[in-house]
């Protein structure tokens, strides 16, 4: 391999990794201006004076140059490390009453955590998105493909595999979101860059209520356009396996392509939801009642035959929600046929 690129012109190296810009930035080199030289005649031409003043040497910079192409290739399939489950052993409910059974979650398959306002949905996420270990309130412990997570995969901030979207996002940094994806793209070291940022927008668009343009800034996005927007991105280029979803609901998308769209991903997801649309479109639900899972339900046939009824009813109700947002009178007639 190395053979073969020395002899390969630089600006054929550049289309296949565009990443190698940054290597050759650091030497104070603009690749594009030698980019019809091959790579083994950039020492002729810039000569080893050149080198010498940068504290190095040629054939230095061709050995920097081979093992950051490796450490990135490496970091690439790292990105595309999968957790095949996850399992939620018992911790105790709020009266410390012991959870009956543990819980097995698996790529491609959607759980709905299911139960009241305040029953502690949003806790059973929150154990599992800082893979616990014994360490919150409920005592319980989250295993990794059957093993304890370590340290650095429970604190640290690199290759984090699970992505937690919540009602409302909130952005700090006034980006175009083109922008706000391209630097994501970037910093992921991605190849066509502009093709999957231009996927990711047409899906966030797809899943919005409200379309928006690429120039829009993500601060003056609305709700649900945020959270269209952090979907598409974490389907189609975070390296996250696992998803974490409160009320998807309440967020403004296509809900039911929300969840099609993360499935058809392998990803593991978990929904809190009180619509019965979504916790029937899950393989299983998890029944929470005073801070523990009293329940585990796999949806039956019976319960998943009726879930053409309810996208018939959902699907007018949400045509009347967009007859209300447009300012059109309402026949409420409909309901009934």
């Amino acid at each position: 391999m190395r053979s073969d690129m020395l002899h390969t012109k630089i600006d054929e190296l550049m289309k296949m990794m565009p990443w190698i810009e940054d290597y050759f930035s650091s030497f104070a080199i603009d690749p594009v201006q030698f980019g019809d030289k091959r790579l083994e005649e950039l020492g002729q031409i810039i000569g080893e004076e050149y080198f010498e003043e940068k504290g190095s040497s040629y054939p230095d910079f061709i050995d920097g140059l081979f093992l950051f192409i490796e450490q990135v290739r490496a970091l690439q399939q790292g990105s595309r490390f999968t957790i095949e489950s996850l399992t939620v052993l018992p911790g105790h409910n709020k009266n410390g009453g012991k959870e009956a059974f543990s819980v097995e979650l698996k790529k491609g398959e959607v759980t709905a955590i299911v139960g009241p306002t305040g029953s502690g949905k949003s806790r059973l996420l929150a154990d599992i998105e800082s893979l616990a270990q014994g360490d919150t309130p409920t005592g319980r412990k989250i295993l990794v493909d059957g093993r304890a997570p370590g340290d650095e995969e429970r604190f640290s901030t690199e290759g984090r595999f699970i992505a937690q979207l919540s009602q409302n996002m909130n952005f700090v940094m006034d980006l175009s979101v083109e922008d706000f994806l391209t630097l994501h793209a970037e910093s992921r070291m991605v190849d066509e860059i502009y093709h999957i940022v231009q996927k990711i927008y047409d899906t966030a668009n797809i899943l919005a209520g409200e379309p928006f343009s690429r120039k829009t800034p993500v601060t003056e996005l609305s709700g649900g356009q945020s959270c269209a927007l952090m979907i598409a991105d974490t389907v189609l280029l975070s390296p996250a396996s696992v998803v974490l979803i409160d009320e998807i609901e309440n967020a403004g998308v296509d809900k039911v392509k929300s969840l099609e769209l993360l499935v058809s991903n392998n990803k593991i997801v978990l929904i809190s939801t009180h619509d019965p649309l979504l916790a029937l479109s899950a393989y299983q639900r998890l029944v929470i009642k005073n801070g523990g899972i009293s329940k585990l339900l796999k949806t039956t046939p019976d319960e998943k035959k009726h879930l053409k009824s309810l996208e018939k009813i959902d699907r007018k109700i949400s045509h009347l929600r967009d007859q209300l947002r447009t300012g059109e009178e309402i026949d409420l007639s409909d309901l009934l046929v």
